[in-house]
């Protein structure tokens, strides 16, 4: 049997599910799959707050309109959760509480049967508050259920036609303020800004860390010698110092998954 076929065969058990879906490769496919065995019983809800950039909701719902999926926003703000708010290493724990409370009411409102997410294989590896999150309030990660790695999922996605096969990896906009430092609407708001405008300048992988009001800019290693160029680099330390950053620092050794807690200055 097929890994498409065992995706399909799972969803068909569930019979109805209600998908937590960002816009992302991994929860694209659930979303796929969802629907191709289930049709209308199968829902894909995308959560807005101010930690979900724009950019992500426009191409959630560039997607779901691509598969044909039923999908619905709906809106939740972490901000109102100190626990949260302070940002330690805890934090995506709370953030994921607070989105599978809100997907647990919906999910009952609506009479599915089950909620899932996009965590495959390789997630499992590393550490992830938020899969503890996802076990306490029973989400099921279909892709895990499947033994789909992430090259598996990107394979899936590419044979599938999904427009998104080979997007970089997406993160909430927290992840980019410096851990054990309050996260703030107006710290969100200069990031999604200056990340937004880094993508309209063709970088393909982004990331602006902020810290103590200091960025650290980070894209993909095969890009870093464009952003150092002398007028892009002049030109992006411009307008991220307008956008209300007091220093800028372009790192040369380029995007790096987790380095989040390194300070930006």
């Amino acid at each position: 049997m097929s890994k498409l076929q065992r995706l399909h065969d799972i969803m068909k058990d569930m019979g109805s599910v209600l998908v937590a879906f960002s816009g992302g490769i991994d929860s694209t496919l659930v979303l796929k799959a969802a629907h191709d065995a289930l049709g209308a019983k199968a829902l894909a809800v995308t959560a807005v707050s101010p930690t979900f950039p724009e950019i992500e909701l426009e191409w959630a719902t560039k997607l779901a309109a691509e598969i044909g999926a039923r999908h619905q926003i709906v809106r939740t703000d972490q901000l109102q959760v100190p626990a949260f708010v302070q940002n330690d290493a805890s934090r995506c724990f709370h953030c994921k509480t607070d989105l599978y409370q809100l997907l647990e009411g919906l999910q009952q409102e609506l009479h599915m049967r089950a909620v899932v997410d996009g965590t495959n294989l390789d997630d499992l590896g590393d550490e992830r508050p938020g899969l503890k999150a996802a076990r306490e309030w029973g989400v099921r990660s279909p892709l895990v259920e499947a033994g789909l790695s992430k090259i598996a999922v990107r394979e899936l996605a590419r044979e599938l036609m999904l427009s998104n096969w080979d997007k970089p990896a997406a993160a909430c906009l927290s992840s980019r303020i410096q851990r054990g430092t309050p996260i703030t609407v107006e710290k969100l708001s200069r990031v999604e800004r200056a990340e937004a405008f880094l993508l309209e300048q063709g970088f393909r992988q982004v990331r602006v860390r902020e810290s103590e009001g200091a960025a650290r800019v980070e894209v993909d290693s095969m890009e870093v010698s464009r952003l150092l160029e002398p007028a892009m680099s002049a030109a992006v330390a411009e307008q991220l110092r307008d956008f209300g950053f007091a220093s800028v620092t372009l790192d040369p050794a380029g995007y790096r998954r987790g380095s989040g807690n390194v300070s930006a200055k």
